[in-house]
């Protein structure tokens, strides 16, 4: 079922190519909204958004050029920026720190952290206008840590605080900043719990809802909250979408 609660909002999820984004892209076209799929993988980003006759973008959110393009696309296309969901990151797991190479350190921060910025920045302008939203990822497992992903644990906590000094400096202008921590396995996830399934049992364990997210179902529907008339007022905070896991207490 199609509702409208975004109808005629201009909406950018990075890295929608598939996951999370993918989830978040689908939830929010449902809602009415016109939606960019961005990624570096062209053809991912395209069949994202054929699926919900969106506007594909190829991006790397690394590079500010391809950024301010973009965002430009999405402008003449859409007419505006309203809403900007920063997904997108990268990163090479299972590594333990003192043997992570110092490039694959640095890898999740370019991604996460600073590609978030860059499209924050180049939307900003268009998110004055009506009042935009921006949602952020984080995880929880900046609170306990995780074995093996602490250039991804250490990069998700240059995002929590980009999105406080955001939201604290944007207020101003109409525009919300929040972040989510959801427990969605992504296919990277996927591949390394394989491997390790009592990591995972242990996570679930922690869960009152003994299961996984799901990108739509889940995490989407909170991005569509996040990003329509009932979250004006909410501002600088994490929505922890874990199933009751508590992975931030």
């Amino acid at each position: 079922m199609t509702g409208s609660i975004l109808a005629g909002k201009a909406a950018i999820v990075t890295g929608a190519g598939q996951g999370i984004g993918a989830g978040i892209a689908r939830a929010l076209a449902r809602e009415g909204a016109s939606v960019a799929v961005v990624d570096r993988d062209g053809a991912r980003a395209a069949a994202t958004a054929k699926e919900i006759d969106g506007l594909a973008i190829t991006c790397d959110v690394r590079d500010v050029d391809q950024v301010d393009s973009a965002v430009a696309a999405v402008v003449r296309r859409f007419g505006s920026v309203d809403v900007l969901v920063n997904n997108a990151m990268a990163q090479k797991p299972g590594i333990p720190l003192h043997e992570l190479d110092p490039a694959d350190f640095e890898l999740p921060f370019r991604v996460g952290p600073y590609g978030s910025f860059l499209f924050m920045r180049a939307c900003f302008p268009h998110l004055c206008i009506n009042g935009g939203r921006v949602v952020n990822m984080r995880s929880g497992s900046e609170v306990d840590g995780l074995a093996g992903y602490g250039a991804y644990v250490s990069a998700k906590g240059g995002i929590a605080g980009l999105t406080r000094v955001a939201a604290r400096e944007w207020g101003r202008y109409g525009i919300t900043v929040n972040a989510l921590a959801p427990f969605v396995l992504s296919e990277q996830a996927e591949q390394y719990f394989a491997a390790k399934p009592d990591e995972l049992a242990g996570l679930l364990a922690k869960t009152s809802i003994p299961r996984t997210g799901d990108a739509e179902a889940d995490v989407g529907r909170v991005v569509v909250f996040l990003a329509g008339p009932d979250a004006g007022y909410l501002t600088g905070c994490t929505i922890p979408v874990d199933g009751g896991g508590n992975f931030f207490s």
